[in-house]
């Protein structure tokens, strides 16, 4: 009798564990591609959370920072794409050749993800929805451009913040660098990154003056605006820390009180805090100053962490459970609280606890930030604007010459695209540059 108990058992053990792996092997694994490493800790910790509370669906993710979009279309076209990827791609080229997924049906039936995320509040045309379709929905959004300012130096020179208008601007950093001539080592009173100069300061100035390199109301490109801000340009480079480096490197001269004034925006605020931090001095963040002091545009935001379902994925309904984990209330308190980017949502902003943001509570939005339209992707011939502007700034090419080349050579480009099919104009007739995503989009053949 004992042998014939004990035989059972034997089969009932060997019977428990055969079930036990196919049960293993049934778990679908849902493959996520990011082209972030700033918050690689912290999703890799929750990762591993979901991973181990979850029999039935793994998280399996990759970081690729190098060519992250032509790597996704080259992966879908060889059938080996994931399941799911970071948003930093150009969501109508994707979406016209079929390879990403509308994930409004699934918004829909979730009130729970609708509470948390409102995703049709946030939904951005030609940036994360085309139409009434919605291919992804931002977890939250890096500010625009503000000023980071060293106290210290703006004091010694009478000045307690930053000036509203770009002439005073402009005075503010001739006079500081004037004064920080007797200084050992010498101070300045502004300092420009080789990396996107243009972008970091002058441009989001021209924004806020209603200056924009589209033209949305035409269907156009149009960069006569900028002439103004390229002149001032010239001034503020004439007074500036005389080496443009990469923008860490800049950055480690900020902190180090080289320099003044600093443009960039809320990711600064982790940077100095733990990448170079700030402790000889006192620093400040303050919005960038307009042409005449009046906010005639607004100031462009990026919305970000957002997830792109690939329509080749398999695994639908377990990606969706995915991106509902990440974009979960409890998954984003800690991702806000941490510092990774600002809230997007009232919900959320009313969820986290702000004595945890740091620094970044100083980048908090402005009542006229917003998020402008995508402007259609072009196939380019020569440099792109900021290259440009950046020259004429520099002296190497005629202001007027570089403003009259950009207008001939990206309209040429845009007009020869369209004609090719390859893109279609983006007009926005009732278009406010107040209010740029409140306008209805058309898209024309010709």
């Amino acid at each position: 009798m004992k042998k014939t108990i004990s035989l059972l058992l034997a089969m009932m053990m060997v019977l428990l564990a055969f079930g036990a792996v196919p049960a293993l092997a049934e778990k679908t694994v849902v493959t996520y591609w990011s082209n972030d490493r700033h918050d690689e800790t912290y999703m890799t910790e929750m990762i591993n959370k979901f991973n181990a509370e979850h029999d039935n669906i793994e998280i399996q993710m990759t970081i690729m920072t190098d060519d992250f979009e032509n790597s996704i279309l080259l992966a879908y076209q060889g059938g080996t794409a994931p399941d799911l990827v970071g948003q930093s791609i150009d969501v109508k080229n994707f979406a016209d050749i079929g390879a990403i997924v509308n994930l409004r049906p699934y918004i829909e039936k979730d009130e729970e993800y609708q509470k948390v995320n409102e995703p049709f509040t946030h939904a951005f045309e030609g940036l994360n929805a085309i139409g009434d379709e919605i291919y992804w929905v931002p977890s939250g959004m890096r500010s625009g451009v503000r000023i980071e300012y060293n106290k210290a130096l703006l004091e010694a020179s009478g000045f307690e913040g930053i000036p509203a208008t770009l002439a005073e601007y402009i005075e503010m950093a001739k006079k500081i660098t004037a004064d920080g001539a007797a200084n050992n080592p010498v101070t300045y009173g502004i300092g420009f990154t080789s990396s996107s100069p243009f972008e970091r300061q002058l441009e989001m100035m021209a924004q806020v003056s209603g200056v924009f390199y589209y033209d949305y109301a035409n269907g156009k490109f149009d960069f006569t605006g900028y002439k103004p801000f390229l002149e001032a340009g010239r001034e503020l480079v004439a007074v500036a820390y005389p080496d443009q480096q990469g923008v860490d490197n800049m950055r480690a001269q900020f902190a180090a009180g080289a320099f003044a004034l600093w443009g960039n925006a809320s990711q600064e605020a982790g940077v100095f805090t733990n990448q170079f931090p700030i402790t000889d001095f006192e620093w400040g963040v303050a919005p960038v100053p307009s042409l005449d002091g009046e906010i005639k545009g607004a100031l462009q935001t990026n919305p970000n962490k957002g997830y792109i379902m690939m329509s080749s994925s398999k695994n639908k309904d377990a990606a969706w459970e995915v991106i509902k984990y990440f974009q979960s209330e409890e998954f984003l308190k800690g991702y806000l609280e941490g510092g990774f980017t600002l809230p997007i949502t009232s919900y959320m902003d009313g969820v986290i606890d702000k004595t945890k943001l740091g620094r970044m509570a100083d980048f908090g939005l402005l009542d006229y930030e917003s998020v402008y339209p995508a402007v259609p992707s072009i196939n380019l011939t020569g440099d792109n604007y900021r290259t440009v502007l950046w020259n004429a700034i520099m002296g190497y090419v005629d202001i007027d010459e570089a403003i009259n080349d950009l207008n001939t050579r990206y309209n040429q480009c845009y007009d020869e695209d369209i004609m090719y099919g390859s893109v279609q104009r983006l007009v926005i007739k009732d278009y406010n540059p107040l209010q740029p995503s409140a306008g209805t989009a058309e898209y024309l053949d010709k």
